[in-house]
């Protein structure tokens, strides 16, 4: 036995070398999305829903100490009166600050806060090192995964403070993009009819709501070739779309009523241009509808005569595809038309990246759902009321957090995402 330990000491070593240069290359990837930003940008907190930069750079390292460091009975935390202040919705850890006043805490400063993230991830790397655990190195990887979350949400959140700025500051200039020609005309295209397998396969990462794996019947069906664009949202605008009651859901309608929604968000009342994390732009006509609530993404449906696709109709199309497209590693940060493309093995186009495609599929648990165990298993269950599943990913998720199994949520009335549409039908 210590001979075959001696044996794999180099080879456990390299994992835990591995391992440690994954977790610092994720963490710094957060901070590199901050480079150019002050201390003024990362506080600010333009709606609720939405969090300072710099709590988000707190927070995930909060989550390492709090789920990992933790485990450590010799680790003592550096800012133990910070928990209160970082800890987001984990009732079973302690009490938590309130969440529409986090951008109030204009203390810690942004520059201890930085110290705090170099701290964790000092305490953290040591803890790889120092050998193979796998429970261990389980809880990293679902800290790396929650902290691409918050990669994510660091660059929702901030598109809407800049928004909210008279001035429409840009976050990073436009990459240049390739001429755009005529779309992909839209088709419908058979989906898979009949029993079918739904939810994590088992070779990967995956968040405790995306299992188990099991059956689900799927009724005769098809779904868009592609994403709904600019162009074609802006003809259900101009056809009146928000003016007519008949196309909406009762709380849809309210909510239009209630806000003056006349155009998706960060659109111009002259539907020619939009704000974009590289400031104002022209609206492109090709390029995928984004910043749309479920409740539009609904009414649109209606108007062209189809309706949304469920989850797993979605996931069923997306199984076996390769995960490309413009995801937050081309750092477009901003749906792109399609100018050069060939087709998948079944037709189908952008079902990852540029926008969370909304489905008609309510959040909730599949059959013999399990949460984790103990305080991480409010990371996902909890919610599981009064949302809706969106699919494959945005112009701003990390290309290697997103699979075909992937269930992201949101209310039915939030915006501020990159969300769009791929329509779906009954055959």
């Amino acid at each position: 036995m210590d001979r075959h330990r001696t044996m794999n000491a180099p080879i456990v070593a390299a994992q835990a070398d591995h391992s440690a240069g994954h977790f610092l290359r994720v963490r710094q990837k957060t901070m590199d999305l901050c480079a150019g930003l002050g201390a003024e940008d990362l506080l600010v907190q333009s709606m609720p829903d939405a969090s300072p930069g710099k709590w988000h750079l707190a927070h995930t390292s909060w989550f390492f100490e709090q789920f990992v460091l933790q485990r450590d009975i010799g680790y003592r935390s550096p800012h133990p009166e910070w928990h209160y202040l970082f800890n987001s919705y984990y009732q079973t850890v302690g009490p938590m600050h309130a969440r529409p006043q986090r951008g109030l805490l204009s203390r810690p400063t942004l520059d201890e806060v930085r110290s705090y993230r170099q701290h964790i991830d000092a305490a953290v790397s040591e803890l790889l090192v120092r050998g193979n655990d796998p429970e261990l190195a389980a809880l990293v990887e679902l800290g790396l995964q929650h902290e691409q979350q918050h990669q994510e949400l660091l660059l929702t959140d901030l598109k809407h403070a800049f928004w909210c700025n008279p001035l429409r500051p840009a976050y990073r200039k436009a990459i240049a993009r390739a001429p755009t020609t005529s779309p992909e005309p839209l088709r419908f295209l058979a989906g898979c009819e009949g029993i079918v397998d739904v939810g994590d396969r088992g070779a990967g990462f995956a968040f405790d709501n995306e299992t188990p794996r099991h059956r689900e019947w799927l009724s005769a069906h098809a779904i868009a070739n592609r994403l709904v664009t600019n162009a074609e949202y802006t003809d259900f605008v101009r056809d009146g779309g928000y003016r007519a009651p008949t196309l909406w859901l009762s709380d849809g309608w309210a909510t239009v009523q209630r806000e003056g929604w006349q155009h998706p968000l960060y659109w111009q009342p002259d539907l020619a241009s939009e704000f974009t994390l590289a400031g104002m732009s022209a609206l492109e006509p090709h390029a995928p509808v984004c910043h749309l609530s479920y409740f539009e993404a609904d009414a649109f449906a209606r108007w062209a005569g189809a309706r949304l696709p469920t989850e797993a109709e979605w996931e069923t199309a997306a199984a076996g595809l390769p995960i490309s497209g413009n995801l937050m590693d081309q750092r477009h940060f901003h749906p792109q038309a399609l100018s050069q493309h060939s087709e998948t093995t079944n037709g189908l186009l952008q079902m990852y990246g540029d926008v969370w495609e909304w489905t008609a599929s309510p959040y909730v648990s599949y059959p013999g759902f399990k949460p984790l165990p103990g305080s991480l298993g409010e990371y996902n269950g909890k919610f599981m009321c009064g949302q809706w599943v969106l699919r494959g990913g945005s112009c701003v998720t990390p290309r290697e957090h997103i699979r075909a199994s992937y269930r992201n949520f949101f209310p039915p009335s939030a915006r501020w995402q990159f969300a769009g549409i791929r329509l779906g039908r009954d055959e």
